[in-house]
This record gives C-alpha cells, sequence and structure tokens, in this order.
C-alpha cells in the first residue's frame, strides 16, 4: 500500500485527516480483509458473551466481526475521526471511547476478558506502560490477542540494514484514494517483543506467521503470492495467568 522511507514528518500518523480514505482501502483489501482480519479472528475462536475490547479499533471493522460472532465490544481509538466511522458502522450498541493507549484507560480492573489489538503496537515506541494497563483490565485467564508488523519487514528492507536487536523507528508512505500519507512505525525484534509481553506479566500462548485466506488467490492472485511467500505481520496470543497461580492453593 506504500513505499518504505527514511523521511520523518510531523504530520506522520494523521488518521484523522485521511480517515475516510483509509477506512475504504482497509474494508476489502487483501492484506486487512483476507489476511489480517480473518487471522485475528481464527485466533479469536469462539467469542460468543465474551467482553472483548477492541483496542486500536479504527473505524470499527474487527470490532463489526466480533460483535456478529455473540461478542461484548467496546472499543477505543485516539483518532476522533476514526471513531466516528466506528459509529456509522455499529450504531450505538457498542461502546466507544477516545483514548490514548500510551495513558491510563477508562475501564476497571478484570473488566474483559479478551483483549484484541490490530496493528496498532507498532505505533509503539515503548510497550510497557501499554502492556501493564491491557493486563490490568483483563480478568485472570483473559487474552490479549495482537498483531504488529513483523520484525523483518523493515529489517530487510531497508538499506543499510539497521540493528536487528535494537528498537528503531522507520517512516511508510501509504497511498489513499491518491493521496500519500506519511506512517511511522517503531521496529523491534521478536526476543524483544516476547520480552515486553512478558515483563508486563502475561503468559507466551502462541506466535503464529498465517497464511491469507483462500478466497484471496482468485481476487487478488499478486498480494496472494506475496502475502504467502513473504513475512508481513506477526500474531501473538498472551493471557493473564489463572489468579490460582503462585497462591498455594
Amino acid at each position: 500500500m506504500g513505499n518504505l522511507t527514511d523521511a520523518q514528518d510531523g504530520t506522520t500518523n494523521d488518521y484523522d485527516g485521511f480517515a475516510e480514505a483509509y477506512a475504504a482501502e482497509n474494508e476489502n483489501s487483501p492484506v486487512n480483509a483476507y489476511y489480517e482480519r480473518p487471522a485475528m479472528l481464527a485466533l479469536a475462536g469462539d467469542v460468543t458473551a465474551r467482553r472483548i475490547l477492541d483496542a486500536g479499533c479504527g473505524s470499527g471493522p474487527l470490532s463489526a466481526a466480533l460483535r456478529d460472532r455473540g461478542a461484548v465490544v467496546t472499543g477505543i481509538d485516539v483518532s476522533a475521526g476514526m471513531l466516528a466511522l466506528a459509529r456509522r458502522r455499529l450504531g450505538d450498541e457498542v461502546p466507544l471511547h477516545l483514548a490514548d493507549l500510551s495513558e491510563p484507560l477508562p475501564f476497571a480492573d478484570g473488566a474483559f476478558d479478551d483483549v484484541v489489538a490490530s496493528l496498532v503496537l507498532h505505533y509503539l515506541e515503548d510497550w510497557g506502560p501499554t502492556l501493564a494497563e491491557l493486563r490490568r483490565v483483563l480478568r485472570p485467564g483473559g487474552r490479549l490477542i495482537a498483531s504488529v508488523d513483523h520484525p523483518f519487514v523493515a529489517y530487510t528492507f531497508r538499506d543499510p540494514r539497521p540493528d536487528y536487536f535494537a528498537t528503531t523507528d522507520y517512516s511508510f508512505e501509504w497511498t489513499l484514494n491518491g493521496r500519500t500519507a506519511p506512517m511511522r512505525f517503531w521496529r523491534k525484534s521478536l526476543h524483544a517483543m516476547t520480552e515486553a509481553f512478558t515483563t508486563a506479566g502475561f503468559r507466551l500462548c502462541g506466535i503464529t506467521e498465517p497464511q491469507p485466506a483462500p478466497a484471496a488467490r482468485e481476487l487478488f492472485p499478486d498480494a496472494f503470492h506475496d502475502l504467502s511467500t513473504r513475512p508481513c505481520f506477526l500474531f501473538f496470543v498472551v493471557e493473564v495467568p489463572p489468579s490460582s497461580e503462585g497462591s498455594g492453593n
């Protein structure tokens, strides 16, 4: 959807400015609709009656899919423009909150059974405070299901290649409806990611590199080939250990 660059721009990640164009792209693009979202839903499994926080819900496509599968969904996002689109999609039945994941969240301890964080953590240089908050709002045994840019992507496309083990930022230009939108992300090593989860008190349950949905083969043959053969995103399932662990019971 764009080009990897070294450009730094104070207007990066302006989701309010391109909310409509991004939401339209996200709706049916092979990367989102036929790869990332199906993978997140597969990892979530049966969500009937589960209280789920969609952290970084954007215009709400994942929230809608989870709601349609019987979950009780709450959405948060830092972009008011994205939340307006989510409200249009979801109506009044899904609570939506303007919230920054780098700050404390407006929810009680243990308020959710699951948190989904779809392509959001790679916007953060320091995952520590965010993961601590997400752990706080999850009940014991609750899950965090997260997708991020694969650490190999920026590492292999940069020339010269950065220190793989360093946390480094990079910019990526998205082209949306004929307009370029500069985006800034943070790349971490796999070790740094897993250590961040465990330091926050999560137990690692799974790391996956899924394949695109079979339907994409006919609809988007070139994209299907790329997604089938090159790393794109990395998916984690981590959980809050049950309260009985370590209690001596």
